[in-house]
């Protein structure tokens, strides 16, 4: 499986990046506008680097520019499409069926939301999304998942609606069961947060629908 790393302008935590880096590694790299600081902190260089240079240092770009293999996608700042939702798109043509997305959160929440929704023309794609960042792991599910104590992010996690039924949840070995429970945007929104594994692992069942899964930690 061809996996991407894709930087984003977003708040990151170098700290964090760097060990989580320690322990990945990824076939192609985009940074995308002032994520390409963020790669030069991190001591990546990219495959490529998508935006429209609004938020980027000149002399970060100019710095960059002169590495001969980087491929440069610069637009018009004025577009329909987010600078990630540009970068989401090119990994998905580069044919890559895991794509994990740093600096993602933080920062403008407008931006955050923005980037949650990127997640989902990957899921309809049948390509692994998620955004990390030191305290979470966030993707999209529309089927079952067993869950592993040992792989999970963190010690919490929790379910909410993406669309606006999420019909028949069944949660089997969790601290807290559901059978068949259908949830909706915007009621008992308390109902999935903060779950927990109750053993080694645990099951999700549902019957429709798609969810917004979040592991966490303090």
């Amino acid at each position: 499986m061809r996996k991407c790393l894709i930087v984003t302008g977003g708040r990151l935590d170098l700290a964090f990046a760097r060990s989580f880096l320690q322990e990945e590694s990824f076939d192609k790299v985009i940074a995308v506008d002032a994520g390409l600081e963020a790669a030069e902190a991190l001591g990546l260089v990219p495959d490529y680097v998508v935006g429209d240079f609004d938020t980027v240092r000149s002399s970060v770009l100019e710095r960059f520019r002169k590495i001969p293999h980087i491929v440069w996608e610069q637009h018009k700042p004025e577009k329909n499409e987010t600078d990630t939702e540009l970068a989401r798109s090119r990994a998905l043509t580069l044919g890559c069926g895991r794509i994990v997305f740093l600096g993602a959160t933080g920062g403008r929440l407008d931006h955050t939301l923005a980037n949650l929704h990127v997640l989902f023309v990957c899921l309809q794609k049948g390509v692994e999304a998620w955004i990390v960042d030191p305290c979470n792991k966030l993707y999209l599910l529309d089927q079952e998942k067993t869950f592993y104590r040992e792989q999970l992010w963190g010690k919490y996690i929790s379910f909410l609606p993406y669309t606006e039924k999420v019909s028949g949840i069944t949660l089997k070995g969790f601290r807290y069961p559901l059978n068949g429970k259908n949830i909706r945007q915007g009621e008992e929104a308390g109902l999935c947060i903060s779950n927990e594994l109750a053993g080694d692992q645990a099951t999700l069942e549902f019957e429709d629908g798609v969810l917004v899964c979040v592991e966490s930690r303090d």
